[in-house]
């Protein structure tokens, strides 16, 4: 006999169905739930979307917190012409409210206009070698924000967030995507299955990817968490990219085939939906009720050219 038959008399007995609504009105609840899309991973890191978050709850602990940001870009040879739409925009989207500090990296620091920033903000110039090729640049990043975080990130900011450059900000971006390390979906393969990932296949790069393996595909682009954990990330990609070299190798995606390789490994504890890194090539699907961040259209051929 049950424990539960034990305790209750029979004719009190009766199954219920469980109460799958408590809670729901409570005040902090309103408004932070959606059925249309999936709102967790597996390994139970939240995915951040329109209406999964309390913005007010949230301003509140980080304000009390005095937490610090830190925006880390690069603007290498042409690259310069996208800096001052990303930076004016992330001024109107970008943490606003909050102590932010911005790096750019950049080889033309002559070519780095004045902003007008909020109170709170700051802008750092750093300047760094150029390299012939576009995918050096992007694949030396990596090597640049490791050595930063240890000179400079970890003494300055709490969260650091790293940005392609060529990018423009069209909506909120706050405090609901700051965790020890996020990662953000890729627009273009949300609805992909595995096989469909443009990861690295051949095994003996050090960024491989079975067919069989990984959990989502994460843009290169769009990237951050707390200092140390960015570090990490980095310095795993820096290494692994080196490690290729050293056998004339370069993985498919460059510094985003290694990140994924790491994010399969060391999950990420908050992914951000693709409304945080959009590109319109993909059109408005309806679960994409906000595009807060979008890829700045271009020339690839001039802007990539010496």
């Amino acid at each position: 006999m049950s424990l539960s038959k034990r305790c209750v008399p029979e004719s009190q007995q009766k199954v219920t169905q469980p109460n799958i609504t408590v809670g729901a009105n409570h005040p902090s609840y309103k408004n932070c739930w959606r059925t249309d899309v999936m709102m967790v991973t597996p390994w139970l890191a939240p995915i951040v979307w329109d209406g999964s978050f309390n913005i007010d709850i949230l301003n509140a602990q980080f304000h009390q917190r005095g937490v610090r940001i830190g925006l880390t870009v690069f603007a290498i040879k042409k690259y310069t012409v996208f800096l001052k739409i990303f930076i004016e925009t992330a001024e109107k989207y970008f943490m606003v409210g909050h102590k932010v500090c911005y790096y750019v990296f950049t080889d033309r620091p002559q070519d780095i206009p004045s902003f007008s920033l909020g109170e709170g903000r700051t802008l750092n110039v750093i300047e760094v070698t150029s390299y012939k090729r576009w995918q050096d640049v992007t694949m030396r990043r990596m090597q640049i924000i490791s050595e930063n975080c240890l000179k400079r990130f970890i003494y300055e900011v709490d969260y650091l967030v790293c940005s392609d450059v060529d990018m423009m900000f069209a909506g909120h971006h706050g405090v609901e995507m700051l965790s020890d390390v996020f990662a953000a979906i890729h627009p273009g393969f949300f609805q992909a299955s595995r096989k469909q990932f443009t990861h690295e296949r051949r095994p003996e790069s050090q960024g491989y990817i079975p067919e069989d393996e990984g959990d989502y595909y994460y843009t290169g682009c769009y990237f951050g968490g707390k200092v140390e954990e960015v570090y990490k990330v980095a310095n795993f990609c820096h290494h692994a990219m080196m490690a290729d070299k050293a056998k004339n190798m370069e993985a498919l995606w460059h510094d985003e085939s290694y990140l994924n390789r790491y994010f399969l490994y060391y999950k990420p504890t908050k992914l951000l939906s693709p409304e945080y890194v959009w590109n319109n090539y993909y059109g408005s699907p309806v679960y994409v009720k906000i595009k807060r961040f979008l890829h700045v259209d271009k020339d690839f051929e001039k802007i990539r050219s010496n």
